[in-house]
This record gives C-alpha cells, structure tokens and sequence, in this order.
C-alpha cells in the first residue's frame, strides 16, 4: 500500500493545449520526484473529474495531499475542491485528505513576473521603463482576495523595477478590463505597453488576450505592444508546490486546509450555497452559484463566472 499520493488539482481548459500542459507537468515533477506518487485531476473540462481524481489517489493510499494548481484562493479553492475532499472522506473513511494552499503571490512568482517582463523589454524598439506602461492582466473574480492578490503582485514587481506604471486589468467578473486600461495609459503619454497574462496554462482566453492585443494595435497606431505568454512551469513554480508538499508532511500550520471546518463553509452547506460544482459526484444545493470568501465577516458573497470557458 501505498502511504500517501499527491493530486495535482488544476483548472482545466477547453483548449486540450492547456490540460496537455498540466499533464506534461505531472510527468516531469514524477521524473523530479521519483519517490512521489503524483495523480492529476481537474475541476472542469476534463474527463478526469476531482472525484475520479481522489478516487485514483485514494485507491492504495493512506493519505491523498491535494494540491490546488491554481494562483489566487476564489470559489474553486475556498468552495469547490474542499467539497469534493469531503465527499471522497465519506467515501474513504479509512484515507485521510491534506489540502495545501494554492500558490499565490510569493517571491517565487514574483521572479517568474519579472523575468517575463525582462525579456518583453527587449523586444521593443526603446526599451525605456519610464515610457512604458505594463498591465498584469488576469482572469478576474468576484472575491475581493483573489484581485487583491494580483494588485499585490503589480505592487511588488513596481517596487523592483524601474517602471512607475504597473497596472492591472481583468478579462472577466471583474474590472478594469484591459481596453480601458490602455486608454488611461495613452492619455498619460505611455508609447509602449507590455500585457503580462497572469495565467499558469494556455487557454482559450490566451488566444482571446492576443487577438486584444493586436486590435488594441490598430487603434492606437503611435503605441508599441508586446504580450508575454502566459506563466508557464517555471522552476520556481516547482519549487512553491514542493514547498506546499513538505509543509504539509510536516504539519506546519500553514499548510491547513483552506477554509476546512471553516463554520461560513458549514453556514452555506446547511442553507444550500455551495460552490460552482462541476462534478456530479458532489452534492450541492439548488442555489448553485455562490462561493464564500475565506473571510469570517461576510458570509454571504455572491459569484459568478464570466460565461467565458478558460
């Protein structure tokens, strides 16, 4: 028997590049740790279900660490996974499930940002910063938490660079959108933009951002743009999920599962809230739709998904 398995838990993307992507991903982190069994699943568009992914892990194993493959903590990570960990415990009492917080802005990210920024520099003409806008664009939530964690990674790349404008947009749920964004930075007299997308995986909305891209070209003919691709696997986003592996292995607090116990989390349970299911195998209430923040104050926050598949 095995003692534990670690499932990778990612998104999922109608774009099969981008589930490809986290597969080929797994594949590696087997080569980078031998010794780890590592399973996959996904929460939407995929074959391989959450359920069917903590069934796989659990099949074996005393102990399943799931792990959220996911940048900011939104409904899929506050609501979703930890509703499918308590479906697989009813039915694998014998497995005990970890759940590891979600990879969120750290240092590590914050190289990766960087070093996709450094290079985009140098495909323009004037790699001048100070006539330069750059717009950290990502997907975009109805939880206050997940935007503030973006705000927060374009603060820290502004402090380590020499650019004065790092700004943020969303491509859904939320705002400012990108068009808008650029608007402000032609009337501040930038003549370049660089259009960082926060997104781990390729995607649907990948495609969709450089299509933007390229109109926003067109209607601002005397600006320069350059778009990166999305983050990637990056060493260092490795590094952050081992990290979270370890943490949990050894029963460091902050390795406790995302709102697991949470009493809001129970609060919507009990009333029917649940989160944006995607798996028949979990239960769920007839109000689909909500998600609950990891804040204690507000028990109620409406979600929604843009209507756009990643």
């Amino acid at each position: 028997m095995t003692i534990e398995t670690i499932l990778l838990v990612g998104h999922g993307s109608r774009e099969k590049s981008g589930n490809d992507e986290i597969l080929a991903f797994a594949a590696q982190w087997r080569e980078r740790q031998p010794s780890w069994s590592i399973e996959v699943c996904f929460i939407e568009f995929s074959e391989i279900t959450m359920s069917e992914g903590l069934r796989r892990a659990a099949s074996g194993a005393r102990r399943v660490i799931v792990v959220p493959l996911i940048l900011n903590a939104a409904g899929h990570v506050k609501m979703d996974i930890p509703q499918a960990i308590d479906a697989a415990r009813l039915k694998f009492p014998q497995v005990q499930f970890l759940y590891t917080p979600q990879l969120t802005a750290c240092d590590q990210l914050l190289s990766v940002v960087k070093r996709r920024l450094e290079a985009a520099m140098q495909t323009l003409d004037m790699p001048d910063p100070t006539t330069t806008g750059v717009v950290l664009l990502g997907r975009g939530s109805s939880d206050r938490h997940a935007n503030g964690e973006m705000v927060k990674m374009a603060r820290w790349v502004m402090e380590e660079t020499d650019h004065e404008l790092i700004d943020v947009a969303f491509t859904g749920i939320s705002y400012p959108r990108l068009e808008k964004v650029v608007q402000r930075l032609s009337l501040l007299g930038m003549t370049q933009v660089v259009v960082l997308p926060y997104y781990l995986f390729n995607g649907t909305l990948l495609a969709r951002i450089q299509r933007q891209v390229e109109h926003l070209q067109a209607q601002y003919p005397t600006i320069r743009f350059t778009a990166t691709t999305h983050l990637g696997f990056e060493r260092e986003i490795v590094e952050v999920l081992e990290q979270r592996v370890l943490d949990v292995k050894r029963g460091a607090p902050q390795a406790l599962m995302p709102c697991d116990g949470c009493k809001f989390r129970a609060f919507a349970a009990a009333h029917g809230q649940g989160g944006h299911h995607h798996d028949d195998a979990v239960p769920h209430g007839p109000d689909h739709g909500y998600e609950l923040p990891h804040n204690h104050n507000h028990p109620h926050h409406k979600h929604s998904h843009t209507g756009v598949p990643p």
